[in-house]
């Protein structure tokens, strides 16, 4: 008996040591295929978060026309609701006492004088006790309307201030509309700045979110200037991921350099048409009638390691031509030569592009620093020269640009007409330019006499240089004709840079343009 118990003591042993084998086998499975399920949950994450990007970067402008910015007028003007009084327990009152009248003893022995005593002893406590408590009560609700009193007046002097607060902000978004609806430029100015800096914040990896603008109120002009990325840190280089079991790794399959030159190409095309978009749809009272958009990149050039910022695309329009726009439906890239835009035949290689204006040109604090201080100084008002005067001045101003001036006139407008040469083989050539002061809008009748002069003259090229501004009709005529349109800054930005010449612009009370332009 011994021998067999000691045979089953071994099988059971030997069972034991099986089942404990295949139990660690299993587990080492488990966890291999947890393991491998890990993995694949990993490269899994990698390609949603990579296709959420590409999507991000294809869906620049569709997600923003899907979701326009706008200013809610309605919302601000809504006043707000004023919190209410809240007692808390405080709106309790306390609980009045009641008397509590012993219980009278039974007639049988009642009369006796030992009981009628002991039940008045008790008669007088419990209405002692009664008064003692109405005392206590009164005192309690007078601390409580006290309190209560107290607190409704805290109330209203909060409230009070909290309306005239109000008051005081619905007042300043009512001027604020008031001055949007009348176009006033600094108010204009910070609308636009707003703008986009909101929609900065809602740009793909990769953007920083740089930019500015400036609005020119003479001629309902907004310049707007924004970075892009750079192509590499923009545009993702791996097209999908994927787990190799065998080298337990993730290998990377490269997306095509076509495809990304041709994403990279889409998103400068989406960006523009995304910010005509965004602030031509916030502008409600029409006060824009022209935006030029330049779109740069800030990188280092790899062969000299200096810093450049080529300017990849710059387009302008009216608002007008833009309104009918289906961008729902718009190819970017077709949409910008449908616009006239000039995009990069490169982007991703940064082939520049000439910007339509320098945002230097138009940077109304660049203006404004000069009119602080224009009755301080002895600066050269532009107004105040004489006729040959001002035309010895723009004169110098082009010559300086590098043009050779070989006619020089006087116009019969009081301005300036001028014949010169641009001497630079293939880009050169006649080139007529045309000054006029002044102080209302140049309309669309310069603009086509300047054009008839350089046919006349066979000049591939026109500059209008004016004290004033340009109307939607100017611009709307020079488009995708060889003509330069310089406002008054334009001017005096040139004349400091070229010539070294720091003037302002101050019109005479009684100053009256030569001619009337429409």
């Amino acid at each position: 008996m011994a021998q067999n118990y000691s045979a089953q003591a071994e099988r059971a042993r030997a069972r034991a040591a099986r089942e404990y084998e295949r139990e660690v086998v299993r587990q080492a499975k488990e966890a291999k295929q947890d393991y491998l399920e890990s993995r694949m949950q990993e490269v899994a994450a990698l390609n949603v978060e990579l296709d959420e990007r590409i999507f991000d970067l294809e869906n620049i402008l569709a997600a923003r026309v899907k979701q326009p910015m706008k200013v809610d007028f309605k919302k601000m003007l809504t006043e707000r609701e004023y919190p209410r009084l809240s007692l808390g327990s405080l709106d309790l009152e306390f609980t009045k006492p009641q008397m509590w009248f012993p219980d009278q003893p039974s007639r049988l022995i009642g009369w006796l004088p030992w009981v009628a005593a002991g039940y008045q002893k008790r008669f007088d406590e419990a209405r002692s006790k009664f008064a003692q408590e109405e005392i206590d009560y009164a005192q309690k609700e007078q601390a409580r309307l006290a309190e209560i009193a107290k607190k409704r007046d805290e109330h209203d002097r909060m409230v009070a201030d909290l309306k005239a607060a109000e008051s005081e902000r619905l007042s300043a978004v009512k001027k604020w509309m008031a001055d949007l609806e009348q176009g006033v430029p600094d108010v204009m100015q910070e609308l636009f700045e707003r703008i986009q800096k909101e929609s900065f914040q809602h740009l793909p990896e990769g953007f920083e979110g740089n930019g500015k603008l400036a609005y020119v109120a003479e001629s309902k002009q907004l310049v707007v200037e924004f970075d892009l990325p750079e192509f590499d840190e923009a545009i993702p280089s791996v097209k999908a991921y994927k787990y190799v079991k065998a080298t337990d790794s993730i290998a990377e399959t490269a997306r095509t350099e076509a495809q990304r030159r041709a994403l990279y190409t889409s998103v400068v095309a989406q960006m523009v048409i995304r910010v005509l978009h965004e602030m031509f749809s916030v502008d409600y009272y029409g006060q824009i009638e022209s935006i030029i958009v330049n779109g740069f990149v800030d990188t280092i050039d790899r062969g000299s390691g200096r810093g450049i910022r080529p300017c990849l695309v710059t387009v302008r329009t009216t608002r007008e031509i833009f309104d009918g726009l289906d961008l729902s439906q718009v190819d970017p890239v077709a949409c910008l030569r449908t616009l006239n835009a000039s995009l990069s035949k490169s982007p991703s290689e940064l082939a520049p592009v000439r910007p339509i204006l320098e945002f230097n040109m138009v940077d109304p604090r660049f203006i404004e620093e000069r009119d602080v201080i224009s009755t301080l100084d002895q600066r050269a008002n532009l107004m105040d020269l004489t006729p040959s005067d001002f035309e010895s001045l723009i004169t110098n101003l082009f010559e300086k640009m590098g043009l050779e001036t070989k006619l020089t006139q006087a116009s019969r407008d009081g301005g300036v007409d001028c014949v010169a040469y641009d001497p630079r083989p293939i880009f050169g050539g006649k080139v007529v330019i045309q000054a006029k002061r002044y102080k209302n809008t140049v309309g669309v009748s310069a603009v086509r006499d300047l054009f008839g002069t350089m046919q006349n003259e066979g000049a591939s090229k026109g500059i209008l240089v004016t004290t004033s501004g340009y109307g939607k009709a100017a611009f709307d005529f020079a488009n995708n004709k060889p003509i330069e349109l310089l406002s008054g800054s334009n001017l005096l930005f040139l004349l400091e840079q070229h010539a070294g010449i720091t003037a302002k612009i101050v019109m005479p009370d009684d100053w009256k343009d030569p001619v009337s332009d429409s």
